[in-house]
């Protein structure tokens, strides 16, 4: 017998090492960089896109590996391997060790990402879901809200390497903690094979797709687009024909549900990922704030989001997901239209009410959103349905630093970000957040219209 609460500890504790690592090693990258003296900075960007392209690519097909082999086994080797990943990111002797680090950790993370919310939903009834999806989420957010400030303490007083080396104990006690009390393994009867060809145009896929987005506007990277929408197609095709595909496309074909649930989580990310690089912009070069002082103002949304997240996930055991994930994604685009009126004056009042808004307006939206993509699969492909929760927000939040940098390319250029092109980058920075405005109210549509769980 499971002990549920342990069970959630390990899930929250697995969730909250990626979004911390991610954050708190932004901050260490000029550090890095001058460990390393790294002659090309394209190398600097690939220590967070390696884990990124690692991460996305093998989270479905470790999603489906775990339905048919056990959760259980696959949740504790992706432990296993970011605590070993992360101690050789430690040791590294130079940038491309490190790269190569990161994408063994990205690895490790689609093991847990395929298979943590899967135990969960295995573990708790429906009844209960919401509220434990939503707790999770929290652990997420805690890792964002506070990577950038242990992060900064941890490296100016010990170095960037002991992020690392404390990420590696951390994830060893998790891994402690659900090997001696999570029990089950929770596989399907009906084992299959697995779909190795599918699993290989599901990867190439997404390379084209996460790469072509991280170098638009750049030729390749609309070419890269292209490729990704002709192997998506391939894709399908051979999903649809496939008896034990790696990804169901009956799923998304016949379950109205999880389909626009995936959508408007997908089109969320896009709206809302790109809001932190573009305020950090706009704090720093328009309003004249240094680093910690924006990343400290900036904090204000994860930390929204770590509180609300428990009660919105309860909030969707009570009433329908549609109508709270619907009401979250309303506030998105309220806060995104606020951002859009910002000028150079603007008070900082505003901006910080704008950030407390779309804090809340995530928080009703991401557990909820999440609850009602569990629910709406059969425990047999909870695996995959997990796996494709964690890919809508990589591939959205790829999407949406994609857009902003093809808008920046449209307006500013080549020129560089100064004084000088002040006026050219507010009306950027405006110009994305109408977009984006725009891109989550049809999200809303999508959320909307997904129908409901609960008859």
């Amino acid at each position: 017998m499971n002990d549920k609460r342990a069970v959630l500890l390990a899930a929250c504790m697995s969730s909250f090492i990626t979004p911390f690592l991610s954050s708190s090693v932004t901050v260490a990258l000029p550090a890095i960089n001058s460990d390393f003296s790294i002659p090309d900075q394209s190398l600097l960007g690939w220590i967070m896109t390696g884990y990124l392209l690692a991460a996305a690519i093998f989270i479905v097909p470790f999603g489906r590996v775990a339905d048919i082999h056990g959760r259980r086994r696959v949740f504790l080797a992706g432990l296993l391997m970011v605590v070993v990943s992360s101690i050789l990111c430690s040791i590294s002797s130079g940038v491309y060790m490190l790269i190569a680090s990161r994408m063994v950790e990205g690895l490790g993370s689609a093991m847990i990402f395929g298979t943590s919310i899967a135990i969960l939903a295995s573990v708790f009834p429906q009844q209960e879901r919401g509220r434990v999806l939503g707790i999770n989420v929290a652990a997420a957010y805690l890792g964002l809200s506070t990577g950038p400030l242990l992060g900064g303490i941890i490296t100016s007083y010990a170095g960037w390497r002991f992020i690392y080396l404390g990420v590696a104990v951390y994830s060893l006690l998790a891994l402690a903690i659900a090997r001696w009390k999570i029990k089950e393994e929770w596989r399907c009867a009906q084992e299959g094979e697995f779909d190795a060809t599918g699993s290989i145009l599901y990867a190439a896929m997404l390379l084209a797709l996460i790469y072509g987005l991280t170098i638009i506007p750049d030729r390749m990277g609309a070419l890269l687009l292209l490729v990704a929408l002709v192997v998506l197609i391939i894709f399908l095709r051979w999903e649809n024909e496939n008896t034990n595909p790696v990804l169901k496309v009956n799923l998304l074909r016949n379950n109205v549900v999880f389909l626009f649930s995936n959508l408007a989580a997908l089109i969320n990310y896009s709206a809302t990922a790109a809001v932190a690089f573009l305020l950090s912009l706009y704090l720093q070069y328009m309003k004249g704030f240094g680093p910690e002082a924006a990343g400290l103002i900036l904090v204000a949304q994860p930390v929204v989001q770590a509180i609300l997240s428990p009660l919105a996930g309860r909030l969707s055991d009570r009433i329908e997901p549609r109508i709270v994930a619907s009401a979250g994604m309303g506030l998105c685009v309220l806060g995104l239209a606020l951002f859009s009126f910002l000028e150079p004056i603007t008070p900082l009042e505003r901006i910080l009410f704008g950030l407390v808004l779309m804090g809340l307006g995530f928080a009703l939206f991401a557990s909820p959103n999440t609850n009602a993509i569990m629910s709406s699969v059969n425990p047999c492909d909870y695996g995959v349905a997990s796996g494709m929760v964690s890919t809508m927000r990589l591939v959205g939040q790829s999407l949406s630093l994609g857009i902003a940098m093809l808008i920046f390319s449209i307006i500013m250029g080549h020129v560089q970000i100064g004084q000088e092109s002040a006026d050219m980058l507010m009306e950027s920075i405006r110009l994305a957040f109408i977009f984006f405005a725009g891109l989550c109210l049809v999200g809303t549509v999508f959320s909307l219209a997904r129908g409901s769980l609960r008859g």
